[in-house]
């Protein structure tokens, strides 16, 4: 072992000591191997030296190499990302199912149960799949949707019983997309006016596809048709106002919005999920439910002070106090400025480094 300048590390070396903050929070844990990414976590931090393992460094994956060597590495065994790659699978064979039809509802129930055993290990905000491909983003949004929805149904305090309903007719919300044309479902540039009117058809063919199977409660069946809808009447397709929206519709569309504008897609890029939430806040002035959205962006920033985060300008700092009045601006520690964001608007949380 020896003690490093931050400026001599090197990529491949290994941390054998963990490293602190100034205000004593866990920077980097014992055990971790060094990237640039870390290297550029101590120096914001001005940490100026480490005690690595004084071995050889680990060899790093060259960028050339980097996707051959990502893809012949064996994956790590994770019992939620495990079950989560089985529902991936699942979706996408009852999306292609040349019948057109539902499959069986107890295949799909017992699936989403044997994942939601591990929610605790999903968290909203941070969240990335194991491995995503754009031409997989319905699947992933679905799965995504229904987990953030059973997490709000329950953090809201709906009874027990809806849980699962919540969780499975966020799963099945978006599965008319099964039957609108490739080619407008996977464009990578902005949807003419035809091409958009014959996208919101699939909230009808998604309702047509539930109504009749007897399995499932009208609660799920009125995801399909209704997680486009807005409290004051502006949604599709239907245009119905807050008290004739099924509430399990009012969750869902919360976690549509979100994981949609936070996830990449053919025609648009991932936005930061902080700014997302702002965005969500002010949707609930008229377009989504409040108490909803309020219970939503509690939650989901309900963050400890020491969590790494980085802003819209690249700099990394840490939470040091969270504002409930102001939960997506809490104010943040960069290098012994404390900035608080709910002055400093124009800037943001690009992304959370470290919870």
């Amino acid at each position: 072992m020896a003690i490093v300048s931050v400026s001599q590390l090197k990529p491949g070396e290994r941390i054998t000591e963990n490293v602190q903050t100034r205000r004593g929070n866990l920077l980097l844990p014992k055990g971790r191997v060094i990237t640039e990414k870390e290297i550029e976590v101590l120096k914001a931090f001005l940490i100026s030296s480490v005690q690595v393992d004084s071995k050889t460094p680990e060899p790093q994956v060259s960028k050339e190499n980097a996707v051959v060597e990502e893809t012949a590495a064996p994956v790590r065994s994770n019992p939620f990302y495990d079950e989560y790659d089985k529902m991936l699978s699942l979706l996408k064979r009852i999306f292609t199912s040349v019948s057109g039809e539902i499959p069986q509802i107890l295949e799909i129930r017992n699936q989403l149960e044997s994942l939601l055993q591990y929610i605790d290990q999903y968290q909203v905000l941070t969240f990335s799949p194991r491995s995503f491909q754009l031409e997989d983003y319905i699947y992933h949004n679905s799965i995504m949707v229904s987990l953030t929805s059973y997490c709000l149904a329950k953090w809201h305090g709906l009874p027990s019983k809806d849980w699962i309903p919540v969780a499975l007719g966020g799963l099945l919300h978006d599965i008319g997309n099964a039957r609108v044309d490739t080619h407008i479902l996977f464009k990578p540039n902005k949807l003419t006016k035809e091409e958009a009117e014959e996208m919101r058809k699939h909230t009808i063919i998604g309702y047509n596809f539930l109504k009749n199977v007897k399995a499932i409660s009208d609660g799920v069946k009125f995801t399909a048709l209704q997680h486009h809808e807005r409290e004051d009447g502006s949604g599709y397709p239907l245009g119905v106002k807050g008290e004739n929206i099924h509430l399990y519709s009012k969750i869902i569309a919360i976690a549509d919005m979100f994981h949609a504008m936070t996830t990449d897609r053919y025609h648009k890029k991932a936005e930061s999920r902080y700014l997302v939430l702002d965005q969500l806040f002010n949707e609930s002035f008229g377009k989504l439910d409040p108490a909803l959205v309020q219970t939503f962006i509690q939650k989901v920033t309900q963050f400890h002070n020491g969590v790494l985060v980085k802003l819209n300008d690249n700099r990394i700092g840490e939470i040091v106090f969270s504002d409930r009045t102001h939960p997506t601006r809490p104010w943040v520690n960069v290098n012994g400025t404390i900035i608080n964001l709910s002055l400093e608007r124009s800037l943001y949380i690009q992304d959370v480094i470290q919870k």
